[in-house]
């Protein structure tokens, strides 16, 4: 059974749960601590804020059993998350791990519900910026003109999320904050440096392919909710979707609407969306170990078990059975 918990909650559960700093974990006065109800798992987590409007956390956690977090619709900071082992999954977004970083721009955040599968080991950095901060890089600046860094300043619109494939210097960089060689102020300057060198990296290729899964121009607030309403229909019904026109019928669009407004709120069809969330599914499954390449295959909507193993290889670079055994070499790596 999966455990479910409000934002509220799930923070509340953490700040008050007892907590032993690790040996290995040498913390500053500036830092801070957290850790894992026993019943839900162990680890800990621990942070700081590094400038005014700038927070840094890292987390190492094992959860026992599988957990959800549910998120209201909320007003949302700059964010840059990089997975170092473990995944995540989130109903609006595609599964995150080591392959897949994530950069959300400022602005309203939609209502989510985050996922942590029993057995794995979490660890990951993730940072939030506020929007003023960041503008003020951008005084007289031709790349704050540009649309993907526009792209992060949406204020009281919805916000716009990116998913650049982590490099070996994104994953090095990581890794770098994670085990900072400094103490004290020097420690705090040092780790202010890789969060801003993170940054821009992340700026670097969005600015240069303009890769975006979602954007919003010229949508109106209530299609884009209704194109967000749609999205989790597939996110949840991706084994017997439903047909486009019926799809469209339910949320309150025409065929066409939702065609056009899909693809340019999420940067990809209807159809593409959907074979993404049958083949993020089916990786976790088969990660699992406890069911059958073809009881997978069937399980997330393939009836054809060639089909869907072409699929796969071409998602990730390795066959459903090469994942069953345990492999983690996929091509976005």
């Amino acid at each position: 059974m999966t455990l479910i918990f409000t934002q509220s909650d799930w923070d509340g559960l953490h700040e008050q749960a007892p907590v032993t700093c690790p040996d290995n974990i040498i913390l500053d006065e500036f830092e801070e601590i957290t850790g894992v109800p026993d019943y839900l798992g162990q680890g800990y987590g621990w942070g700081t804020e590094l400038l005014p409007g700038v927070w840094l956390n890292f987390e190492d956690i094992e959860y026992r059993q599988d957990l959800g977090v549910k998120v209201s619709a909320h007003k949302h900071p700059i964010q840059m998350t990089i997975f170092l082992s473990g995944f995540l999954d989130c109903n609006i977004h595609p599964t995150f791990d080591r392959t897949c970083s994530y950069l959300s721009g400022s602005g309203i955040s939609p209502a989510y519900l985050e996922q942590y599968r029993d057995p794995q080991h979490l660890t990951f950095v993730n940072i939030e910026i506020e929007p003023d901060v960041m503008e003020s890089f951008f005084l007289n600046d031709r790349l704050r003109q540009s649309d993907p860094v526009k792209q992060l300043f949406k204020g009281e619109d919805w916000k716009v999320s990116f998913y650049p494939q982590v490099t070996p210097a994104m994953r090095s960089l990581a890794l770098q904050m994670w085990n900072a060689p400094y103490r004290g102020a020097a420690k705090r300057m040092y780790l202010q440096g890789k969060v801003f060198e993170l940054l821009a990296m992340h700026l670097d290729l969005i600015a240069e392919d303009g890769t975006r899964n979602q954007s919003a121009p010229r949508l109106k607030p209530e299609t884009i909710a209704r194109l967000h309403y749609a999205r989790e229909i597939l996110t949840t019904q991706f084994a017997q979707p439903l047909s486009l026109p019926q799809l469209a019928q339910q949320v309150g669009l025409t065929h066409r609407s939702l065609q056009r407004g899909f693809q340019t709120l999420f940067s990809m069809t209807v159809m593409d969306y959907l074979q993404q969330r049958r083949l993020e599914q089916a990786k976790q499954l088969l990660r699992q170990g406890d069911r059958t390449v073809a009881e997978v295959a069937m399980r997330v909507g393939y009836g054809h078990l060639g089909n869907f193993a072409s699929a796969f290889k071409r998602r990730f670079g390795i066959t459903p059975s090469q994942c069953l055994a345990g492999k983690r070499a996929i091509k976005a790596d």
